[in-house]
């Protein structure tokens, strides 16, 4: 049977969780984030100014969690965006294209009932480790 290795993540640059859960998960070539929020890691508070900079900060996080698991933010193939409300859409497609500018990962958003610590937007990814190659089909 072959050994596997499941490696807990944790980044000092990221709000530590705020229950019993890591930060991210790294198995085989893939590292599976848990959802972020727009946490300030100093204060452990949501950033103010509602959606636009809560979702900054929640990728800022997602990067930080990333690089800490040998990964980063061009190699997430998968993202699920979760909003307080469905019309916060544009507002966070717009900080979001910012940090995809190309080829940027499949992705589902939605609106959900309620976020963690009321806030208006968490964001979870899958990203790939390693070098990562690119094409199109």
């Amino acid at each position: 049977m072959a050994n596997l290795v499941r490696q807990i993540v944790l980044s000092a640059k990221a709000p530590a969780p705020l229950a019993i859960y890591s930060q991210a998960v790294s198995f085989n070539n893939l590292i599976y984030l848990s959802g972020s929020l727009g946490v300030n890691r100093d204060t452990n508070k949501l950033v103010d100014g509602g959606v636009g900079p809560e979702a900054k900060q929640a990728l800022e996080n997602i990067k930080n969690i990333l690089e800490a698991g040998g990964s980063n933010i061009q190699n997430i193939v998968k993202a699920t965006v979760y909003l307080k409300d469905i019309k916060d859409y544009a507002a966070m497609n717009d900080v979001y294209k910012q940090y995809f500018t190309k080829n940027p990962p499949a992705r589902t958003a939605f609106q959900v009932g309620m976020l963690p610590l009321n806030a208006s937007v968490e964001i979870e990814v899958i990203a790939a480790v390693g070098d990562v190659k690119t094409t199109h089909s």
